[in-house]
């Protein structure tokens, strides 16, 4: 297998709005980042991915953008960017941007121009077309809800967006696009830039036609993603992006790509195609969602979770390259949706940092879940910021007559402002988040959970995140060793091996507050073991052969 510096990487994800606020204004920023770099360096981490800070109007939290070669106001300038990365790189720390494409916000230059008029130049750099029947030209329904279109009576045309009306979507069957996007691209590439996290990048080529979804009973629009997901030129789009920009420099890529399978991954991340490094895929996130999708939610198994991490894990084995995350800005916490945020807290959250970076492929930490931060519970909808939660809300409260409380209580479950409260730093006013009033508030939990009580304790989520990061720098069976899964059918137990050389890792994590007993397959045999890492105090003479776990135990072997 070949080796390259991004397999080998920890990624960092920072949404800068909700990281560390240095001007009291309530909103976090560049200077803020600046500030908690040696953090980040003691943490251990190789990578920063840094959620979009560019010009932008703010409908979507910086994913509408207005000016791709511009910093939003409220996060700083362009000094403070350059500031940021020189001192990123001056740490060991690699920079990764992120690249959102799809769409523009509506207040972008070149969609200006092309609401216009018809034969504008930049009419075509976005999807425009008439009205059918009186109505939208099709049924696709919004990702946050609504119609993915937008009459715009200036030339009596619908706009496609597949996002928020504010985040129209760009046209890149149009060359000219996507020479606009090549040359930005460089832009960042030339300033230093690290490699780009590709915002629903799987998203840029849709079919022809537009043809109409197929409407759920009780639904008024229909889900088009077969029309827009993995369309009929996304790879060709990619591999020419490849060509004119990715392939000159040592940079390290990943999209984003809902509704991917394997086969679709490999497609995506198979080096000889020349596309990207790896993606996101959603399959183990969305193990809790239903039918109806996002919230209609449903209880997750760990016999599904097992059977959909093993899928990726083989199926890409020698072929691609796993992103492995848990969460992120759009995912509820990790710890409150695969843990236990209550008793067992702390050990829930490193066993599910175990479980994780033990697997093939390159881990990304979410900000604060290195501190095992949990979802929030805001007693009124007034209180929550997240346009997919508001538009959710209002459509399922107002227009269908729902139980604000049964709708409140999937929005504390799956709302995106969990990930999105201010990082817990201490137990001052506002978790020392900022001197101000923030734009959302912060987690009551604070004054138990934050970055200053777990680096002073030596048995916190954040210490054994620290050595799970150094594990991997220490034993390359980590990075590069084969998966296998053992105890398929145990319904507590998720263990795995990974084979290196002449090396074993034994990986067993216990996902419940039950006492199973872990029984060590007879195939595997061993002369030596030692015990890398546990969450638990355990004795050295222990028998691996059969061992009665504790709650969410964890624990990482190795056999020679």
């Amino acid at each position: 297998m070949e080796r390259k510096w991004w397999k080998e990487a920890v990624v960092y994800q920072i949404y800068p709005r909700s990281f560390k606020d240095s001007n009291g204004d309530g909103i976090g920023d560049l200077r803020g980042i600046i500030s908690k770099l040696d953090y980040l360096k003691e943490l251990g981490v190789d990578v920063i991915w840094l959620s979009p800070v560019y010009k932008s109007p703010n409908d979507d939290n910086g994913y509408d953008i207005s000016d791709y070669r511009d910093i939003m106001d409220e996060f700083g300038t362009m000094e403070d960017w350059e500031e940021m990365i020189e001192e990123m790189h001056k740490r060991g720390i690699k920079l990764v941007m992120d690249l959102v494409v799809n769409h523009t916000s509506d207040e972008h230059p070149w969609f200006i121009e092309s609401r216009k008029s018809k034969d504008n130049p930049y009419r075509d750099y976005y999807i425009w077309r008439p009205g059918k029947e009186g109505k939208e030209p099709n049924n696709w329904e919004a990702c946050f809800s609504g119609s993915a279109w937008e009459y715009d009576e200036t030339t009596g045309e619908y706009y496609l967006h597949l996002f928020s009306k504010k985040q129209p979507d760009l046209n890149w069957e149009n060359p000219k696009v996507r020479q606009e996007v090549y040359d930005m691209m460089k832009f960042w590439l030339d300033k230093g830039v690290d490699g780009f996290r590709m915002d629903v990048i799987n998203m840029i080529s849709k079919v022809p036609g537009l043809p109409d979804g197929e409407v759920q009973e009780g639904k008024k629009y229909a889900s088009g993603s077969k029309y827009f997901m993995n369309g009929p030129r996304v790879h060709e789009f990619l591999q020419e992006m490849n060509r004119e920009v990715l392939s000159k420099y040592d940079i390290m890529t990943v999209g984003e790509t809902p509704g991917v399978t394997p086969k679709d991954g490999i497609l995506y991340t198979d080096p000889s195609r020349h596309e990207l490094n790896m993606v996101f895929q959603f399959e183990h996130v969305d193990l809790d969602s239903g039918p109806g999708g996002k919230w209609d939610i449903r209880p997750w198994t760990l016999a599904d979770l097992k059977k959909t991490m093993t899928k990726w894990q083989k199926e890409l084995e020698g072929k691609g390259w796993n992103s492995l995350y848990l969460n992120n800005h759009d995912q509820p916490r990790a710890v409150s949706r695969f843990g236990d945020d209550g008793k067992y807290r702390v050990e829930s959250a490193k066993m599910l940092g175990t479980f994780l970076h033990m697997m093939q492929g390159t881990p990304y930490i979410y900000q604060g879940e290195e501190l095992g931060m949990t979802n929030v519970r805001f007693p009124s909808i007034k209180d929550y910021r997240d346009i997919e939660t508001l538009n959710m809300y209002k459509e399922r409260v107002e227009e269908y007559g729902e139980d604000p409380q049964a709708i409140l209580e999937k929005i504390y479950y799956k709302g995106r402002d969990n990930a999105r409260t201010p990082m817990q730093w201490d137990d001052s006013e506002h978790a020392g988040f900022t001197d101000g009033t923030p734009w959302i508030q912060v987690n009551p939990n604070y004054q138990e959970i934050n970055a200053k009580a777990a680096m002073e304790d030596p048995n916190s989520v954040f210490h054994y995140y620290k050595k799970l990061i150094q594990l991997r720098k220490q034993h390359d069976i980590i990075v590069y060793g084969t998966y296998d899964l053992i105890l398929e059918d145990d319904p507590y137990i998720y263990a795995y091996t990974r084979t290196f050389e002449n090396e074993k890792l034994v990986v067993i994590t216990n996902f419940s507050s039950e006492t199973p007993v872990f029984r060590l397959p007879e195939d595997i045999t061993y002369t030596t073991k030692e015990l890398l890492i546990s969450n638990y105090d355990v004795r050295e003479d222990e028998d691996l052969h059969e061992i009665r776990l504790r709650p969410w135990e964890a624990r990482v072997y190795k056999l020679q």
